[in-house]
């Protein structure tokens, strides 16, 4: 074992109400799928870069005494306009993460009054606590993993010198990131006219919300208040030698050996950056297999590059039923349980333990209980355009819910999304997001991503529906690029089927998976047969050329494609 730092830590932060990292007791939350890692979907705005009705609406119920707002920041931006007759405005979104702020942003494109209710801080979970600041964290395991790597470096003809690494400067790294974009992210609503409303915000009913003190009247409420990490029971977590991934962020300290219960996104990211920082690691996983959610063949694949070689161990078939954070010179102590037979298999002592089980919805003290709306273990229950349904299975009217609350999918990006779908329905504009179409990545080194469904659930479907499917694969062992850098090890698959041409789901393990996924899931999102796309063009040479050998590679029976373009001479 290494030497580990020792370092003072502080205490856990109060956490609040209205954004994504706010607080949760709910025990009956179940653990959450490993897809449900959170990261950003930003809007080019979030960068400084600025640039169909329901049919059950009904008249406003409001006679409500509305009080003086001072607790709100008014933008003075001319783009937003007056609100609807009668109404404060004409949106109004609870929760100021990713998915509420595209929301707002894309509201105010479409001529909305909007503000949004912030109980917290502007960007939520991603931001603060998530997908901003572990990637300036893997940033840097990315650099030093390279620099470690004598091998690697010697194949480019390079000598460096022993690599070493400031852990305060680290850690500033990422939390730098996080005020600047989040600043970004203030700033771009600020200028686009989006009133920034501080306070818990709770439905008093229909087109009603109060938030500290005050009442506003809304044609058409968004919920996107999102999730907080989940603790499982007989689990305590004192933030420092117990913690879950927002104390992880702020890497206060770099334990010797950490052991990660669960193997999920979270967990990958978290075991990549912990080794490459001299972190010994040991997963806890309570199925039988590690990193559940993710398409067999390419998780035998990631396992044989990213944990057999590291300094990584693991337990499989096992929950970890109780782990005591380490005081008076004892270290954390994890007991292991079967997770068939329940019995006590294995006690663990390390220096640390991070939860990294998943997610749970923030949807406690929304007031939903004023709107006759009963949460399904702490989700908030929606249609397939985010329209909130009550206990009576009824829609009610003029309220959405988005993001991680609704827990449809658990990613920033997928709130995003689904925020602008309910911006163009309640515009007119009947809307309804493919969410087979939303691609996920995990950010280790290499990176994995995936788009719509795996090999057995593509073979499900299939037998349930009578159709056959085919498998396309191609290396990147066969990219000059890749080769270029050093990087062959990875593997692009694609499942479609043959009859049709139709993509079912496309998975990549290798160098910048996460940036090569897109054309897949924009191909799957606008409804574009392989035989369509398999003659686009890529550059070469380029990464992207993995893709462009994947369609190519498929044979597809079906002739038919869609009409050709006039040619445009160049």
């Amino acid at each position: 074992m290494q030497s580990s730092i020792s370092l003072s830590l502080s205490s856990p932060s109060t956490i609040c109400r209205s954004d994504s990292s706010s607080a949760v007791s709910n025990a009956n939350v179940h653990l959450l799928n490993p897809r449900s890692l959170r990261f950003c979907g930003l809007r080019r705005e979030a960068f400084g870069l600025n640039s169909s009705l329901s049919t059950h609406r009904i008249q406003s119920l409001s006679n409500a005494t509305r009080r003086p707002c001072s607790n709100r920041i008014v933008a003075s931006s001319a783009g937003n306009g007056a609100a609807s007759k009668g109404f404060d405005y004409d949106l109004v979104i609870i929760g100021a993460g990713v998915g509420g702020h595209g929301a707002a942003l894309h509201a105010v494109e479409k001529g909305l009054k909007t503000a949004i209710i912030e109980g917290d801080v502007v960007g939520g979970t991603c931001v603060n606590r998530g997908c901003v600041p572990s990637k300036a964290l893997l940033a840097v395991s990315g650099r030093m993993r390279e620099l470690q790597n004598e091998h690697h470096m010697k194949s480019f003809g390079l000598q460096v010198a022993a690599a070493g690494y400031d852990r305060q400067g680290v850690a500033d790294h990422a939390n730098n990131l996080a005020s600047k974009i989040r600043n970004n992210l203030t700033n771009s609503m600020k200028s686009l006219g989006v009133d920034i409303l501080t306070g818990f915000g709770t439905v008093l009913g229909p087109q009603n919300v109060k938030y500290g003190d005050t009442v506003i009247t809304a044609k058409d409420i968004i919920i996107a208040t999102g999730s907080v990490p989940l603790v499982p029971k007989g689990i305590e977590v004192d933030g420092k030698t117990v913690i879950t991934s927002d104390h992880a962020l702020k890497l206060e300290f770099v334990p010797q050996w950490i052991a990660i219960v669960g193997s999920g996104y979270i967990g990958l990211e978290f075991s990549d950056v912990y080794t490459a920082l001299g972190s010994e690691v040991t997963f806890v996983e309570a199925l039988d297999q590690l990193m559940p959610g993710f398409d067999p063949e390419i998780g035998k694949l990631a396992q044989r590059v990213l944990i057999n070689p590291r300094k990584i161990d693991y337990h499989t078939g096992v929950f970890a039923s109780k782990i005591t954070p380490a005081k008076d010179g004892k270290p954390v102590t994890i007991e292991l349980i079967d997770a068939k037979t329940k019995e006590l298999k294995d006690t663990l002592e390390v220096d640390a333990a991070l939860i990294a089980t998943g997610r749970a919805p923030f949807t406690q003290g929304l007031g939903l209980e004023n709107i006759n709306v009963q949460t399904q273990r702490g989700f908030v229950p929606v249609d397939g355009r985010m329209r909130v349904i009550d206990a009576n299975g009824e829609l009610v009217p003029h309220l959405y819910c988005i993001g991680d609350a609704n827990g449809k999918m658990m990613l920033a990006h997928a709130a995003s999304a689904q925020g602008i779908s309910v911006v163009e329905q309640v515009t007119g504009n009947d809307h309804i997001l493919n969410h087979l179409s939303i691609p996920a990545a995990c950010f280790t080194h290499p990176e994995i991503s995936m788009v719509g469904l795996t090999e057995p659930q593509a073979r499900e479907k299939a037998e349930k529906e009578g159709f056959e499917i085919g498998i396309a694969k191609t290396s990147f062992k066969a990219n000059t690029k890749a080769l270029a850098e050093n990087e062959g090890e990875g593997l692009a698959k694609l499942i479609y089927r043959p009859d049709s041409g139709e993509i079912l789901g496309v998975h990549i393990f290798g160098m910048h998976a996460a940036d090569l996924i897109h054309e897949a899931s924009n191909a799957i999102a606008l409804g574009t047969r392989i035989q369509d796309i398999k003659y686009a063009v890529h550059a070469h040479p380029t990464l992207s050329e993995v893709i462009d050998e994947l369609f190519k590679a498929a044979k597809v029976k079906a002739n038919t494609s869609s009409p050709v373009a006039e040619p445009v001479a160049a």
